[in-house]
């Protein structure tokens, strides 16, 4: 079985920024210490796939994204602990020839993940029924989940992020990439609760992929700061995560909840939020691509995320 090393996450308390919160308690669901290679949502979304996999007796799984992909490695670490052989589709036959230079795909090799390169074009086409077959015949009896991990194991999985722990709480905010998890938090949420999403992307596409798996409609989708698309970062939220950690020493990531912290301190300085009320943010992991992200500020000789 695929199992968490702990039980109930911890919530910490966001202390350091009376000024800011004034009236509205900030605290941090820290999601990125389930497990010690899986963080965060990339846990709750293999958890049941990889039962299925387990329990249909698969060959393994595939999956598929990009060069500093977090879901390909929590698989590939996913994938070494539970003994399941994992292929990682990855875009950009360019890579092929670079992997260990690249942070994500050395580690995921390193954990066994057979890595395929496609062109960026080919790429495209990925959730083709073509394309997919295509994929079935060369990796026969593989157990396949779509980039990002979002399926309806994924969503169940993501589901459990709420408990009775959080119950007490008026906003639940957390990054979002291709939806699953925060469809999952939808789900599991209370009347009461307000859900708030911060794309990591541009758009907020995601809204026709929340609504796969609920009906509900007690969420909002924000792209305002997504600093210009995925992957994408400048100066200015460097320092804020950098400023963010000296004072609660809490690492964020880059290209997830960096975001999604930058955007609910703008929220609180804008009073957009109640005053009174108690935040929740998902810290949903996401740790492993901040090598990655600090190769490229190197090259263009902006500040580095401090680790």
């Amino acid at each position: 079985m695929f199992n968490s090393k702990k039980g109930d996450v911890s919530i910490q308390k966001i202390e350091g920024f009376s000024s800011l919160l004034d009236r509205i308690e900030l605290f941090v669901l820290r999601e990125d210490d389930i497990h010690p290679t899986v963080s965060g949502n990339k846990f709750r979304k293999l958890k049941y796939n990889v039962q299925q996999v387990q329990h249909k007796n698969k060959k393994g799984i595939l999956s598929f994204g990009g060069a500093y992909s977090n879901h390909i490695a929590a698989l590939a670490a996913a994938g070494r602990e539970t003994g399941i052989n994992t292929v990682g589709i990855i875009r950009g036959e360019e890579l092929k020839s670079k992997v260990k230079e690249n942070p994500t795909l050395h580690y995921a090799q390193q954990c066994g993940m057979e890595l395929h390169f496609v062109t960026r074009e080919a790429y495209r086409d990925r959730t083709e029924s073509y394309f997919l077959e295509n994929i079935s015949i060369e990796f026969k009896d593989y157990y396949i989940v779509p980039e990002g991990g979002t399926n309806e194991f994924a969503v169940k999985g993501c589901e459990e992020i709420l408990s009775d722990q959080t119950l007490n709480f008026d906003y639940i905010c957390t990054p979002v990439g291709t939806g699953g998890t925060i469809a999952g938090i939808i789900k599991a949420s209370q009347p009461h609760q307000s859900i708030l999403g911060f794309s990591a992307l541009k758009g907020t596409f995601q809204k026709d992929e929340i609504r796969k798996y609920t009906s509900k409609t007690n969420y909002e989708l924000l792209d305002e700061y997504c600093f210009g698309g995925y992957g994408k970062i400048d100066a200015n939220l460097v320092r804020f995560i950098n400023d963010f950690k000296f004072k609660t020493e809490i690492q964020l990531d880059p290209v997830y909840t960096g975001k999604m912290m930058f955007g609910i301190f703008d929220l609180i300085k804008q009073k957009k939020l109640k005053k009174n009320s108690r935040i929740l943010a998902v810290h949903t992991g996401g740790l492993q691509g901040i090598a990655g992200m600090n190769q490229k500020l190197k090259k263009k000789k902006l500040p580095q995320i401090e680790l």
